[in-house]
C-alpha cells in the first residue's frame, strides 16, 4: 500500500479510537473535561489525516522510527591517512589502506567511431590483464557542486572583462579586442545557464587496497601498488593518472559530497511541489 494511504488510514483509526473511548467511557470513570480532551485529540488526528498528503514523507518515518532500531552500518569506521592520500580502515588487528587513482577521460563513446570503440575496449582489456592485484575500475556520474563551479566561472569572467577593458584602453588590435569580447560573452552565457539546469560531472577512477599490521605499513604498500597501476594506465591509455587526495577522496566514499546538500534540497522541494500539484 502507498505510504500516503497507510498514513491516512492509521491517523483515521487513531481518531476513531479516541472518539470511541470518549463516547463509551462513563462519566464516573472519565470526567467531562477528559472527554473533551479526547474529542479534541480525535479532531486533530482527523485534520492530520486529511492533510497528510502534503507531509506524509516526513510523518511516516517519524511514526516508524520508534517501532524498530535503525542500524546505519555494522562495519568499523574509516578515516583518512595522515598524508590524506588513502582511506584507512581497521579489520580486527589488520589495517586496510585503499588508494584511489584518477583516470582522465577526454572522449565519450558517443563521439567514437566503431573502430575507436573497439580499440578502447581492447585497451581496457589489456589494462585489466596487466593489473597484478585485485583492482576496481569505476566511472561514476554525480551532481556537480554548483557553488564551486560558479566561483570558478565568476573568477574567469572577471578576468576576461578586465582583459577586455585593458585592451580597449591601450588601443589594441581589433582582433584581440573581439577575441576578449567573445571570451567575456562565453563566460556570461555559462553564468546565466548554470542555474537553470542540473550539472553533472563524470569521474573515472581505479582503487586498489593493501593490508598491514601497522597503519603506515598498509598505507605505504597501497601507495606502491597504486604507482605501479598508474604506470600501466599511463602506458595503456596515454594519459597522466594521479592519486586522489584530500577532500576529493570524500566524493568517492561520502554521499554528502556525491550529491551536494544544496542541490539535493532543491530536488526535494521540486519533487514535493510536483506531488502537491
Amino acid at each position: 500500500m502507498n505510504q500516503k494511504a497507510v498514513t491516512f488510514v492509521m491517523l483515521l483509526i487513531a481518531s476513531f479510537a479516541f472518539v470511541g473511548i470518549a463516547a463509551a467511557t462513563p462519566v464516573s470513570l472519565l470526567p467531562g473535561y477528559g472527554k473533551i480532551v479526547l474529542l479534541l485529540i480525535g479532531l486533530a488526528l482527523d485534520f492530520l489525516a486529511f492533510t497528510s498528503r502534503y507531509y506524509s514523507y516526513l510523518l511516516g518515518p517519524m511514526i516508524r522510527q520508534r517501532s524498530r532500531p535503525v542500524v546505519l552500518s555494522k562495519e568499523n569506521a574509516y578515516w583518512l591517512s595522515p598524508s590524506s592520500d588513502s582511506v584507512m580502515k581497521k579489520d580486527g588487528a589488520t589495517f586496510v589502506s585503499t588508494v584511489y587513482v584518477s583516470i582522465p577521460v577526454y572522449s565519450s563513446a558517443t563521439e567514437m567511431s566503431d573502430e575507436q570503440k573497439l580499440n578502447f575496449v581492447n585497451q581496457v582489456s589489456r589494462l585489466v590483464s596487466t593489473a597484478k592485484d585485485p583492482t576496481r575500475f569505476t566511472t561514476q556520474l554525480y551532481v556537480m557542486n554548483k557553488d564551486a563551479a560558479i566561483q570558478t566561472i565568476r573568477a574567469a569572467m572577471n578576468e576576461t572583462e578586465t582583459e577586455e577593458a585593458r585592451l580597449m584602453q591601450t588601443n589594441a588590435k581589433q582582433s584581440e579586442v573581439e577575441r576578449a569580447k567573445g571570451k567575456s560573452s562565453m563566460w556570461r552565457g555559462m553564468m546565466d545557464n548554470i542555474s537553470t539546469v542540473t550539472s553533472y560531472e563524470l569521474f573515472s577512477y581505479a582503487c586498489i587496497s593493501a593490508t598491514g599490521v601497522k597503519e603506515f605499513e598498509a598505507s605505504s604498500i597501497a601507495q606502491q601498488k597504486a604507482k605501479e597501476l598508474m604506470a600501466s594506465i599511463g602506458a595503456t591509455f596515454g594519459v597522466s593518472p594521479s592519486i586522489v587526495t584530500g577532500t576529493e577522496l570524500l566524493k568517492l566514499v561520502e554521499p554528502e559530497y556525491l550529491i551536494p546538500v544544496s542541490t539535493m534540497h532543491e530536488k526535494i522541494n521540486k519533487d514535493i511541489q510536483e506531488e502537491v500539484i
